[in-house]
């Protein structure tokens, strides 16, 4: 009998501030509609100077751990393409914060937006080998682009954690995958950059392209068919590129492109990334809490993932809504990591954005903004300190 192993428990947290798009379509004098219909964003999520993706990913992971202990957790999976280095993993600073057991395996996994798919099938790889062991998956990530430029609007900022293991509360995930890669040049960031390089242009089409190879991929490997799914959960960079993926889907498996039947397979899944932004491996699991939070039983009902990363990785999969999920679910918590953030103004989103530590390794403090749990103190000797409070 094939053991039954997803999503148990999912948590998320985002940045302190909030930055409206009517703010920044005033600074640069850009038609609202723009941003409201044209990507469909309304507002970013910006991280206080004293966050980063280790408190972001310890705010999200810190009510799993409350909830279900750290005893069955043998492995921390950090997702990410925001890295604070080269080579120490980012979730080993969330493994000291949270206070998890010494015998815990802990690795940072990159692969632009798409690690923490990656990180999700690690995840059910290791507790299919020992279904005693939990696995902690944490993908937090921080969009940042160059001020004024074409990608600034889609910026944002979050973290999701997820708790991993056999008889899961929320999502059962299945085989098979349906996977693709291509080598293209659409959005990266070199090691000397800060902001990303992105070709917009470039970018939709590698999705769009991703997107057929890996429906076709998965149909190959005798996955379900497309009316079977109740709902699609994209990846969002913004979220009308979900409705674009779709519709795309749609006319290459020959389907009409019925606005209302999109609305009704999408519509859920893009309420928190329209207001947090571009969250990079947190976005498509965004759209599941969104999804879970806002829909109508769904119960035993199969729902499609499409995970994307520049560059690009690509993979198509399923996962079955468990009995029960409802009385699993964050609602309450997740509207108020929205709710809580302090809205700034152009000035003072544009003084968050253009902070950054001296590279002399020196002594530096940060000042004291997140009323979150957790916080980066600053450095000293090149060592990044972190609070939890």
């Amino acid at each position: 009998m094939s053991l039954s192993i997803g999503i148990h428990d999912l948590s998320f947290a985002t940045g302190e501030f909030v930055l409206p798009h009517t703010a920044l379509a005033a600074h640069n004098g850009t038609e609202i509609g723009k941003y409201h219909l044209g990507i469909g964003q309304e507002s970013m999520s910006v991280p206080a100077a004293d966050e980063d993706i280790v408190t972001l990913g310890a705010t999200a992971a810190a009510p799993i751990i409350a909830r279900h202990g750290a005893e069955r957790i043998r492995t921390v999976v950090f997702a990410t393409e925001s890295s604070i280095d080269q080579a120490k993993s980012a979730g080993v600073y969330v493994h000291s914060l949270l206070g998890l057991p010494s015998a815990t395996r802990v690795v940072e996994l990159k692969q632009a937006c798409y690690g923490a798919t990656a990180a999700l099938q690690f995840a059910i790889g290791l507790v299919q080998r020992d279904p005693a062991q939990q696995v902690l998956v944490v993908a937090s990530d921080v969009s940042k682009y160059e001020l004024d430029s074409p990608g600034e609007a889609t910026q944002g900022a979050a973290a999701v954690a997820m708790l991993v293991g056999v008889d899961p509360a929320l999502v059962r995930i299945e085989d098979p995958s349906g996977l693709f890669t291509a080598d293209v040049m659409d959005f990266w960031r070199p090691n000397y950059r800060e902001a990303a390089l992105v070709d917009g242009h470039e970018s939709i089409g590698a999705y769009l392209q991703a997107v057929e190879g890996t429906w076709k991929d998965y149909t190959e490997q005798g996955g379900r068919t497309l009316e079977e799914f109740a709902a699609f959960c994209y990846h969002q960079p913004f979220t009308k590129m979900a409705y674009k993926a779709h519709r795309h889907l749609l006319n290459y498996c020959g389907y009409d492109t019925d606005e209302a039947v999109i609305a009704r397979a999408l519509g859920h899944t893009t309420a928190y990334n329209r207001v947090i932004g571009n969250s990079y491996t947190a976005s498509v699991y965004l759209g599941l809490a969104a999804l879970l939070d806002r829909s109508e039983d769904l119960t035993g009902r199969p729902l499609a993932f499409l995970s994307y990363g520049s560059g690009s990785v690509a993979e198509f999969f399923a996962g079955t809504v468990v009995a029960g999920y409802r009385e699993h679910l964050r609602t309450d918590a997740n509207r108020q990591a929205i709710d809580r953030r302090t809205e700034v103004d152009y000035a003072r989103y544009r003084d968050l954005h253009e902070w950054r530590f001296p590279t002399d390794g020196g002594d530096h403090a940060t000042p004291e903004q997140t009323t979150g749990p957790f916080r980066l103190a600053g450095i000293s000797g090149h060592k990044r300190l972190y609070q939890a409070r």
